[in-house]
């Protein structure tokens, strides 16, 4: 594996390992844009991996997963996690101050897409 896809799956670990942490800490935003940025790596090193070139200059993780083949149950979640990109960090996205928008069970909800969104690509990436 190429060590840009090995750095980039790393640091996505890292995110998601983070994203919990915060979620412990009641920096729910944060958690929902450090689960946003682990998926969006996670995709990019996959990318590589799959189309052998370099990932798209997008933060859509539909469009990446969109052309990578993620399942069709898994979707949903790359739908509901691009957002976060903008709104757990920008006040003018969120419609409000995103650390007054996102809550615990929001949050808790986000790290676990991601964790079902790192539990496919964790499988297609072994081996």
């Amino acid at each position: 594996m190429r060590v840009e896809v090995q750095r980039l799956i790393k640091q996505a670990e890292r995110d998601l390992e983070n994203a919990r942490k915060n979620v412990s800490i009641e920096a729910y935003e944060v958690a929902a844009f450090l689960t946003e940025q682990a998926v969006e790596k996670y995709l990019k090193a996959y990318w590589m991996i799959v189309k052998k070139e370099a990932a798209p200059h997008t933060h859509s993780l539909t469009e990446l997963g969109d052309a990578l083949g993620v399942p069709a149950a898994l979707r949903k979640h790359l739908v509901n996690l691009t957002a976060d990109y903008t709104t757990a960090r920008y006040p003018d996205a969120a419609n409000g101050i995103p650390y007054e928008v996102y809550d615990r069970e929001t949050a808790e909800a986000k790290v676990a897409a991601g964790e079902a969104i790192f539990s496919w690509l964790r499988k297609q990436t072994s081996g």
